[in-house]
């Protein structure tokens, strides 16, 4: 029963097949069959960020390849068949029949965001996705307080019976902190490149993320005053987030593991080179993530480890530091340089595209 295993895959930015084929085992002459097969067809020739693939893998004897799934579009996915005799793939087009809808949905956060947005049946790959984008701007857990509350405008793709099968971008997110709006518009500035701007034009992206953990799992300890007992310590030199053992724990910035290993009170830990200015350290780790070493290079949100309880810890946590030019900081007081700004004729579609959100969101509200 256990003789095939899957793996699926969603695309990075910066991927190409040799990097994601890499991460599976199997043979190097499996390996070239699957980059021969994929390159001889131009309908998937350039991987797009969140681009699905799906491999099927028979694990009897020698691992091999028995058939594989590549998305083109919402739409349409390619399918590829071992043909067992000449041990080539057979390709076909499928088309998805399904409807694309736009839905629109608020909340009051309770407990924590993922709860919150679970109870409104929001797939949680779109409440991940919304934690990724307010990763670099908002701690998760002493940022957000009682009654709170999000807006967000995402696509699903239903099947014939009216079925949520998946789920596509988020068009629109809004998170209300304390009464303060931090909305975000999805944009592509250039041909397939696509980001998310606030109101000024001005990318959610900076360098360092400020929550370096699946924000959404967090429950929020709503703001520092209420709860000092409630899962968070401050300490000068770092930041702690409570989360449960497992919870996957990201790359706050692009950079080169410059340690990876067991560090005494520490437990597990990883320190991260990410300029000349910044190094950060995450420790307390259960496992480290996949291909995790010394000198390997990581992108910003791939996962480097695991949360855990190894050294000196009183139960699961991330301990998180932010070191500038060799002092450690605190992290949360980090005021970091932001990504990419609009200018000129950019600056002036983007807000063209953003009065056509505000008036689809008018549009679903009024609906509702």
């Amino acid at each position: 029963e256990d003789r095939y295993t899957e793996f699926e895959y969603f695309v990075k930015a910066g991927d190409n097949y040799e990097s994601i084929i890499n991460q599976i085992k199997i043979s190097k002459k499996e390996k070239k069959i699957f980059l021969e097969t994929v390159k001889k067809n131009k309908e998937i020739k350039i991987l797009r960020p969140n681009q699905k693939i799906n491999l099927k893998i028979d694990k009897k004897d020698e691992p091999t390849i028995i058939e594989f799934i590549i998305e083109v579009s919402k739409k349409k996915e390619i399918h590829f068949f071992r043909d067992l005799k000449t041990k080539n793939f057979k390709s076909e087009l499928l088309e998805k029949n399904l409807k694309k809808v736009v839905t629109y949905k608020e909340s009051k956060i309770t407990n924590s965001l993922y709860q919150s947005a679970l109870s409104l049946n929001i797939k949680p790959n779109i409440i991940i996705e919304f934690a990724r984008l307010y990763g670099f701007q908002v701690d998760f857990q002493r940022d957000i307080w009682k009654n709170d509350s999000f807006q967000i405008i995402y696509e699903e793709f239903l099947n014939e019976e009216g079925e949520i099968i998946e789920t596509g971008n988020i068009i629109f997110a809004n998170l209300n902190l304390q009464n303060e709006d931090l909305k975000l518009y999805r944009y592509e500035y250039k041909k397939d490149k696509i980001d998310y701007f606030d109101e000024n034009g001005k990318s959610m992206r900076k360098t360092l993320m400020k929550t370096p953990i699946n924000g959404a799992r967090l429950s929020s300890s709503f703001g520092k005053r209420k709860h000092p007992i409630l899962g968070f310590t401050k300490m000068h030199t770092g930041t702690d987030f409570a989360a449960p053992t497992g919870t996957p724990i990201l790359a706050s910035g692009d950079g080169l593991v410059v340690r990876a290993q067991w560090c005494g009170g520490g437990g597990n830990c990883v320190k991260i080179k990410h300029n000349r200015v910044y190094q950060t350290v995450y420790a307390h780790m259960s496992k480290f993530g996949r291909g995790i070493k010394k000198g390997a290079k990581v992108k910003q949100g791939q996962i480097i480890g695991y949360v855990g309880s190894t050294g000196l810890s009183t139960g699961p946590h991330l301990h998180y530091e932010v070191i500038e030019n060799g002092k450690k900081i605190n992290s949360q007081k980090l005021k970091l340089p932001s990504g990419k700004i609009l200018k000129g004729d950019q600056r002036k579609a983007f807000e063209v595209r953003k009065i056509k959100i505000d008036v689809l969101k008018s549009n679903l509200i009024s609906k509702m």
